[in-house]
């Protein structure tokens, strides 16, 4: 398990982190965020910004890189608050380096619209072209789309650890030449259940790298497993993969709902919520839930990242098996899915498994300016590589 020991702070703790990464050094960050509504992304910018100057640092060529998206329809006043968001943004981050806008998608120099996965492939090749010689990478979430934030982290992985295998007697993997990557998310979980996706494209998006098994023709005869992680008020996205030619009538279905959960309640809604297209149709019984840990993403990777290796084992007597993770819950648990699909990811389709990620992004949000703007947001920060996996071991975590 490559995050056997990790670091994870929530809270105040996360500043006492930041003070005991970057003291003493010279730094030269890379922040990306996106260029969208939600607002809780200046809190989480501000606390980073204000803790890095601080902090006894040297900062260097400090980039702030927004990533914007187009295509979906939102109500005027979200519009309107999409903008000062990035006005506030922009400013925020001049008191240490200058931003960048970076947009994912759009029409081509022929006018033509491209698809979501082509937009994805090129967005995630603008940045990594930016990542030579930055120390410090961040990714901050809290204002990106499932689907750019799920892309990001994972193509992110992939460059920072291009050798997943452990070896005693090399460097762990996640030193990646001591670059350190952070994830940080300012995270509502109240707040996020009244964010309202709607109208799903037709158009399913397999995140890039994560399709071989649901295209290739030699893998599509192996069984399936399917991980859809609930969360409120997407039942339609979770219909419309359902009913996809990626998910045959055969499938393993095992529904991944947050528990435990500041709102010990919240996994019994969700599965009386998800009962329609799961349940009365006789797909799946409640024997077969997963649970996973509403504000620990660590937790919430070991424990599917477990049950994903209990299912590849227990299949190769059937000659392999495809395993595939529909991400519709809170960001902390969509992240922890994403370490587990990185790290299950076989290097080559040699192995007699794969793990694919379908999803049907919505094409409008649904919120309410005033909910946004008066959102207290907890901010967590994930390490994910970097010194702290081989300079100062003593700042990681050892799960309980």
């Amino acid at each position: 398990m490559l995050w056997e020991q990790y670091v994870y702070r929530r809270g105040n703790e996360v500043f006492e982190l930041w003070d005991g990464l970057f003291s003493g050094r010279d730094i030269k960050p890379l922040y990306i965020g996106g260029r969208g509504f939600d607002v809780r992304s200046q809190a989480v910018l501000a606390a980073f910004v204000a803790s890095v100057k601080g902090s006894a640092v040297s900062v260097q060529d400090a980039k702030q890189l927004l990533i914007g998206f187009s295509g979906y329809r939102l109500d005027d006043d979200i519009k309107a608050l999409t903008e000062t968001n990035t006005t506030e943004l922009t400013r925020i981050f001049s008191e240490i380096g200058t931003t960048e806008e970076l947009p994912f998608g759009g029409p081509t120099e022929g006018d033509e619209e491209i698809s979501t996965s082509n937009a994805l492939r090129a967005g995630v090749a603008k940045v990594q072209a930016q990542l030579d010689g930055y120390t410090d990478v961040i990714l901050d979430i809290s204002s990106l789309p499932r689907i750019v934030y799920l892309t990001l982290l994972t193509s992110l992985l992939n460059h920072f650890i291009p050798n997943k295998e452990i070896d005693p007697e090399r460097e762990h993997p996640l030193v990646a030449s001591g670059v350190n990557f952070q994830v940080l998310v300012g995270e509502d979980a109240a707040l996020d259940a009244h964010i309202r996706a709607e109208d799903p494209s037709n158009e399913l998006v397999l995140i890039p790298g994560y399709s071989a098994v649901l295209q290739l023709g030699s893998l599509l005869e192996l069984p399936l497993v399917w991980f859809p992680i609930l969360g409120e008020n997407r039942v339609n996205q979770l219909e419309k993969v359902l009913n996809s030619d990626y998910i045959p009538a055969r499938a393993e279905v095992c529904p991944v709902v947050p528990h435990p959960s500041k709102d010990p309640r919240r996994a019994d809604r969700l599965l009386v919520e998800y009962s329609g297209p799961l349940f009365d149709t006789g797909l799946t019984t409640t024997s077969s839930v997963l649970y996973a840990h509403e504000s620990h993403p660590f937790e919430a990777y070991r424990q599917l990242l477990s049950a994903m290796r209990r299912y590849r084992d227990s299949m190769l007597i059937l000659g392999g098996c495809r395993l595939v993770v529909t991400p519709l819950g809170s960001k902390l648990i969509t992240l922890g899915a994403g370490l587990a699909c990185f790290e299950m990811h076989p290097e080559n389709l040699s192995k007699k498994y794969g793990v694919g990620i379908p999803y049907a992004e919505p094409t409008r949000y649904v919120a309410s300016a005033e909910k946004l703007t008066r959102s207290s947001p907890i901010i967590s920060a994930l390490v994910l590589t970097g010194e702290a996996y081989g300079i100062t071991p003593a700042t990681a975590s050892t799960p309980a």
